[in-house]
């Protein structure tokens, strides 16, 4: 591994020491130039889909050798949400111009024996292995894999169930729902030891771009539309085994959550949170998770860090662990960029 790589990965190691009471910061900057162009995400097109992998990592290498930011390059999955959905028993929608994605098949509880939940080997999933295989070999034992689109077993069964349905049935029908969240959760399991198993503990996450040492990491977005107390009695149990199981946990929500902070907050070995949200919710997010985990802010809008006025050092939170990402339009003024950031009091060295 090239040793600028390496010191990227231990600013990162900095960053996750949440024993540092003293702010931390890493950078992200992404360019807005010609960028190879990922094909559609479908299976009779695995050899482009390969070639795109393997230019965007060439890419992303000549990238971080020039710019001394806080971006490591990696083998790009590109999966949609409907992988897992898929492996449960879905039929995949494929939209122009967008990612993949299932297509719920269970209307009502007394359906829910239709849904047959296969051992990973028996699964759809293995087709992302084999890519995965072949990657390998092209990119060499010390590569970083960014990790497939991956939901909690929750969200993977509201990909199973007719949405509305699926909200009704967390009231009707709770015993149903958490018996098929148990059995998704076994094959999210499943997937990710024999993933860490060929490929390294280490890994990318799926969204957004950070690097973990280990763990897991997931979107946890149907939060957004029930109570906090159905949180706890849905969610919660099976986030803290994931994250006990794999050494911690990483967080992405872009649901309206602001009710939910909390209950992420009282996730076992929480070691990041991406809210996707407004100023308003992403500032009053800071205080909740001061002293608790990374925090990787992230607004609609691009460039979160410029939004808020952050290039001034008086105006980020203190004592908090952050990553930024911001968005520029060349090479030249990514290096102007770097060169400001540096700067920073605060960033990781």
């Amino acid at each position: 591994m090239e040793k600028h790589i390496k010191n990227k990965i231990e600013r990162y190691k900095k960053v996750f020491d949440m024993s540092q009471d003293k702010e931390r910061f890493l950078f992200q900057i992404e360019i807005n130039d010609d960028k190879p162009v990922c094909p559609p995400l479908r299976k009779d097109n695995i050899p482009q889909r390969l070639d795109y992998i393997k230019r965007f990592y060439e890419y992303q290498v000549k990238k971080s050798a020039a710019l001394d930011d806080d971006s490591i390059p990696y083998l790009n999955m590109v999966t949609g949400t409907e992988i897992f959905g898929e492996a449960c028993g879905c039929e995949v929608f494929f939209p122009e111009n967008n990612n993949p994605c299932a297509v719920h098949y269970l209307k009502s509880a007394k359906d829910s024996g239709k849904v047959k939940i296969p051992p990973l080997y028996d699964s759809t999933l293995m087709y992302l292995f084999d890519m995965a295989d072949e990657l390998k070999k092209f990119a060499g034992k010390d590569c970083l894999f960014k990790l497939p689109d991956l939901q909690s077993p929750m969200d993977i069964v509201a990909l199973i169930w007719e949405k509305v349905e699926f909200f009704c049935a967390l009231v009707e029908e709770p015993e149903t729902i958490k018996e098929m969240s148990r059995k998704v959760k076994a094959l999210v399991a499943e997937f990710l030891e024999e993933w860490f198993k060929r490929y390294g503990k280490a890994f990318i996450a799926h969204f957004p771009d950070y690097y973990m040492e280990e763990g897991a990491t997931m979107s946890v977005d149907e939060v957004g539309l029930i109570s906090p107390e159905t949180f706890k009695e849905f969610f919660l149990d099976e986030l803290n085994d994931l994250s006990d199981k794999f050494g911690g946990i990483g967080i992405h929500c872009c649901a309206d959550s602001e009710h939910q902070f909390d209950n992420f907050k009282s996730v076992r070995k929480l070691r990041l949170i991406n809210l996707y949200r407004g100023r308003d919710a992403i500032i009053k997010s800071y205080s909740v998770f001061e002293k608790k985990c990374v925090q990787y802010p992230g607004l609609i809008i691009n460039g979160v860090g410029g939004q808020l006025g952050f290039y001034d050092y008086e105006n980020y939170p203190k004592g908090n662990h952050m990553i930024f990402r911001e968005y520029v339009s060349n090479m030249d003024e990514a290096l102007k960029l770097c060169d400001k950031l540096k700067k920073v009091k605060g960033r990781a060295e």
